[in-house]
């Protein structure tokens, strides 16, 4: 009773607040500014899912590897990528036109056969906002990967060998089915996580996402409080939808476990 009297309060103080002024909330909730920055961010967060995924992979299947040289090389991309900030990563791809004029093509300490103007491939803050983040969550992806794969006993790749199973479908139909179901939890984590990181792209800087343009509106109501009212609607209805995808997926591999049933 105290938890509902307590947020009824809350909601009631914040709809007569006229701090927060609803009227520009809903004028620009769905403007159109706002909806193609909403198609921004998300196409942000596909791309640079779909790099930090495959590359995540790689770099597990790196780590795991019996090659010293390959798993060594590995580790210090994860190391790096994972022990620095996220927005300082961004900041020094949105340099990097600075900080290199050309691009020369060659041999290592030998001839060079090309040289290339840097700006032309380092300025456009869209790829360099999405390879940013990218890598950065190939480090985190790399490690959730390597998790899964090893949380499978050794013994289903034995048992799979027996049965005369090639090493492809021993992935597909034993390993994979297995090492998903702790995969898919983090990983949904990690999209989400990714979605709202995307709000850091500023520091490239790319100013089309959903929290740059939505800053944008300070300048024409002369208060914070409703753009930061309008990021927090948009981010919450994708992260929502993140959410129930995330919970349909973990069911379809977790059919035949103790769990599926209990969900059912």
């Amino acid at each position: 009773v105290v938890v509902v009297t307590v947020l009824a309060l809350f909601i009631y103080g914040a709809a007569t607040n006229p701090a927060y002024d609803w009227n520009a909330y809903g004028r620009y909730l769905f403007d159109q500014r706002i909806s193609a920055a909403a198609g921004m961010t998300v196409l942000l967060t596909v791309l640079a899912m779909v790099i930090g995924i495959l590359l995540g992979i790689a770099l597990a299947v790196m780590r795991l590897s019996p090659n010293r040289v390959l798993s060594t090389i590995s580790w210090g991309v994860l190391w790096t990528f994972r022990g620095t900030p996220v927005y300082v990563q961004l900041v020094f791809w949105g340099l990097l036109s600075t900080i290199y004029k050309e691009l020369r093509l060659g041999i290592p300490f030998g001839p060079t056969f090309a040289v290339l103007d840097a700006n032309r491939f380092l300025s456009n803050t869209f790829w360099l906002a999405v390879v940013g983040l990218g890598l950065n969550e190939a480090a985190y992806m790399a490690e959730i990967v390597r998790a899964g794969l090893t949380s499978v006993d050794e013994g289903q790749r034995e048992a799979a060998t027996v049965l005369g199973l090639s090493w492809g479908r021993t992935m597909r139909r034993v390993i994979l089915p297995q090492a998903m179901r702790v995969i898919i939890p983090p990983s949904g984590n990690e999209l989400i996580s990714m979605l709202k990181t995307t709000s850091l792209v500023t520091a490239v800087p790319f100013t089309l996402d959903l929290y740059a343009r939505t800053r944008d509106l300070s300048v024409e109501t002369f208060n914070p409080a409703p753009r930061l009212l309008i990021a927090s609607t948009w981010y919450l209805a994708f992260t929502s939808v993140l959410m129930v995808g995330q919970f349909y997926l973990e069911r379809h591999f977790a059919r035949g476990s103790a769990q599926f049933g209990r969900r059912r």
